[in-house]
């Protein structure tokens, strides 16, 4: 906006506030002002949202030391001042964020963003015949959410509510990890230059049967003896909720990892596998019939022994 434009408009009755109000006052008047006339609030509603463009650029000025002392001065001079040049000093962003800092801190939020000195926000991009470029764009702000592991795996959309009660819908892609950062588009700070956008933080809860190694998901197996021993086919649950059936071989020993392909996090250009660790289950109680064939299968076996080299592989 250009100098004229600031000796026609009047930046404090547009916040409603006196000439000598306080930095505190001013801010106060604008966070109001913004929410009532905020685009979001006010859909198609091109008064509104001239209005919140005026008040934007009325706290843009006042809320600045310098930027308020030179619209003053000007305002001073009437309607022959002419003013050139750039102003010194660090300009501010729009304010906005005072309206949704600290909405949900560390617990998972919006934080402050704030973009550096462009005084091309004033002059409402004038460009060169003031000296300015193009208005900047808004800063970005940030949020953080918690998602669930089914919803971090196929994908997932969450609300964040603002103040004012508006909700921003963030759609999770499939895949996400954890800390990832998602980004909104145009949902940061408002600008004469563009909205900035929204960085939205995922934690996700773990789950108490799957896990997550990369894009593999990896599950763990209770097998029971004599299914280890002889091998045996068995169905598994997926992360995607799907049941498939997966083949133990005979002679499967606790620990062994089976691969089952294409069953872990699903992505448009990859896919990631299913892991199945096998935990061949000790029963502690047996009937006493089953106490006489495990007797009889050590009979059996009594020259068979697992520990044979294990002197040799532990020499140092």
């Amino acid at each position: 906006m250009a100098s004229q434009d600031w000796i026609n408009k009047d930046f404090y009755a547009i916040l409603g506030v006196s000439k000598d109000a306080s930095e505190e006052e001013i801010k106060k008047a604008y966070r109001k002002l913004a929410r009532t006339y905020h685009p979001d609030k006010n859909p198609g509603d091109e008064a509104a949202e001239q209005k919140f463009k005026d008040v934007s650029e009325a706290n843009t000025v006042l809320s600045d030391k310098e930027q308020r002392e030179q619209y003053d001065a000007i305002r001073a001079m009437g309607s022959g001042a002419r003013f050139s040049g750039a102003p010194g000093g660090a300009g501010g962003a729009s304010g906005f964020e005072d309206i949704f800092g600290g909405l949900f801190g560390d617990g998972g939020g919006f934080g402050r963003g704030r973009s550096g000195p462009d005084f091309s926000d004033i002059f409402g991009g004038m460009g060169g015949r003031f000296g300015g470029g193009a208005p900047a764009k808004g800063a970005d702000r940030t949020a953080k959410t918690t998602i669930s592991f089914a919803g971090a795996v196929r994908g997932t959309t969450v609300g964040l509510r603002e103040p004012d009660g508006n909700v921003i819908d963030v759609r999770i892609p499939a895949g996400v990890k954890e800390g990832q950062k998602v980004r909104v588009k145009g949902k940061g700070q408002p600008s004469p230059g563009g909205a900035g956008d929204l960085l939205v933080e995922v934690s996700i809860s773990p789950h108490r049967f799957f896990e997550r190694d990369g894009d593999d998901i990896r599950i763990h197996l209770p097998t029971s003896f004599d299914e280890a021993v002889l091998g045996t086919t068995v169905q598994v649950p997926t992360v995607h909720g799907e049941k498939v059936r997966i083949k133990i071989p005979a002679g499967t020993t606790s620990g062994r990892t089976l691969r089952l392909k294409g069953h872990g996090v699903r992505r448009k250009s990859s896919q990631g596998d299913m892991l199945v660790v096998v935990d061949v289950q000790v029963p502690k109680d047996l009937p006493e019939e089953a106490v006489e064939a495990v007797k009889a299968y050590a009979e059996a076996t009594r020259d068979v022994d697992p520990r044979e080299d294990l002197e040799a592989r532990a020499a140092l």
